[in-house]
């Protein structure tokens, strides 16, 4: 390894998740220049299941944030690069790896990296980013073309050469500035790539930097399509314009979003879960005013006190003693070994639309918990949804969900199944409803149920009865200490 390679370090965009190819780069904490240390988180990245912040493991400065917020990038992609040997003074960052037409660098194509990174020439690079010394070889930053050509072995060109004039007549484009024997076009990683995304060759684009260095204006503006020649003779009239079609009027008041982060895992998930698992969906109506007082007396218990207590807590707590009584329902279908796998535990999902959009965090063993407990764990899994910092950990394992859409007014739904899970309960508002009550209509406090199953793993006796007991525990909450 090489001094360069000792002092440049450069990290790479870790696997963040289980088995994740690419992450979105969301905010860098640090700019090129800041001082960083190990541990210090310099950037937050989105998966396609959560927002992840990531510390560099390296003490020094930034040298080189090789992506701005909002790219993609794919996993094992260096994304910043540290001095880590600040006060030895100016040196030559990892050199850039060849032309297509140049001798391979040793260390082949994971070794690319561009010539100009801000430290001017050095006789030494990286292990990985070796090349061999070729006659016409482009300067390094901060290297005019008359020097670079001199250490070459060339003549040292006219200083009127470099750069070429902005006025060479359009018949013959002038081509930027770089050592008198031709080498290859001064520009940064990130101009590099933006060349390349515009299909635009660097060779042929006229350079505005200092000593000949292309600049992202200059990869703009030879994007740009060029100025109509204005014809010297008379021309016809032009024909009338046609109106514009409907499609093309209509597009222009539309908003292309793309699809990546969470919103594209939940798409892929949710076709591949309605495609594959047989949903069969079952409502039920109940009467809940008994469970509403109940909130409100235990919000007022001492053995409650510090934890969020709401109409979801207890629909939780009464599907958790249903799935208890009916274990079945809390299972996966196994399609390679073609097996029901039955869990002798449960992870609650709780789908919570974010910012981000819709994810599902769980809560690890929420059967075993205490009502306590489970408030607890619920009120932590909010929070830390909301503040986007749910770890794909939180997501992994559940195996049936609560989605809860009566805080929107909804009275219930059909909800699809989290991919892997056996069931999921759609809560719905809670409204004031006239209701036979002890034979008389009296105003009570009413819901809506939903329960969807797969139906690979989930008769409808079985799905039937833990709906039934869920609304029946909710009914007469009571019901919680006799069966729970």
């Amino acid at each position: 390894m090489t001094a360069t390679d000792q002092r440049f370090r450069e990290f790479k965009m870790p696997d963040v998740g289980e088995g994740l190819t690419e992450a979105e780069i969301l905010k860098w904490y640090v700019a090129e220049g800041d001082t960083v240390s190990d541990g210090q988180v310099v950037c937050e990245v989105e998966t396609a299941k959560a927002a992840v912040e990531l510390p560099i493991p390296y003490d020094g400065v930034v040298h080189e944030l090789r992506f701005g917020e909002g790219t993609t990038v794919d996993v094992g992609t260096v994304i910043i690069s540290v001095d880590t040997d600040p006060g030895a003074g100016p040196a030559e960052a990892p050199a850039a790896a060849p032309e297509a037409d140049e001798p391979a660098a040793e260390g082949g194509e994971e070794g690319r990296k561009a010539v100009l990174v801000g430290y001017g020439a050095a006789p030494s690079s990286t292990k990985r980013r070796a090349r061999k010394a070729q006659p016409g070889t482009g300067t390094a930053n901060g290297v005019g073309a008359a020097v670079q050509a001199e250490l070459n072995g060339h003549a040292a060109p006219e200083p009127a050469a470099a750069p070429v004039s902005r006025e060479t007549p359009a018949a013959a484009p002038a081509a930027p500035a770089e050592p008198a024997a031709g080498g290859r076009p001064l520009a940064k990683p990130p101009v590099r790539k933006l060349a390349k995304d515009l299909g635009i060759d660097l060779a042929t684009v006229i350079p505005s930097g200092p000593d000949g260095i292309i600049t992202r204006e200059d990869v703009h503006a030879a994007a740009a399509p060029a100025p109509a020649a204005v014809p010297e003779y008379d021309v016809a009239p032009a024909p009338a314009v046609p109106a514009p079609a409907p499609e093309t009027v209509a597009a222009a008041r539309e908003t292309r979003i793309p699809v990546k982060g969470v919103r594209k895992a939940t798409a892929q998930a949710m076709v591949n879960s309605a495609f594959t698992a047989p949903h069969v969906t079952e409502f039920i109506t109940v009467d809940v005013t008994r469970t509403m007082k109940l909130v409100q007396e235990l919000k007022q218990d001492p053995d409650m006190a510090g934890v969020r207590v709401n109409p979801l807590l207890l629909v939780a707590k009464a599907f958790l003693v249903a799935i208890k009584r009916h274990p079945d329902i809390n299972a996966s279908w196994d399609e390679e070994n073609q097996e029901i796998v039955r869990k002798d535990y449960v992870n609650l999902g709780i789908a919570a639309a974010t910012p981000r959009g819709l994810i599902v965090p769980n809560i690890k063993d929420a059967g075993a918990k205490t009502l306590p407990q489970l408030g607890e764990s619920l009120s932590e899994l909010v929070a830390t949804a909301r503040e986007g910092k749910t770890s794909p950990a939180d997501m992994a394992g559940g195996t049936v969900t609560i989605t809860n859409v009566g805080v929107f007014g909804v009275d219930t739904g059909t909800p699809i199944l989290n991919p892997g899970e056996s069931a999921i309960l759609a809560f719905g508002a809670v409204k004031e409803q006239p209701w036979v009550h002890k034979g008389k209509v009296k105003p009570r406090q009413v819901t809506t149920l939903a329960l969807s199953f797969d139906h690979r793993l989930v008769d409808g006796e079985l799905g039937s009865k833990v709906l039934a007991d869920t609304a029946a525990i909710l009914e007469h909450p009571k019901r919680l200490i006799t069966w729970g």
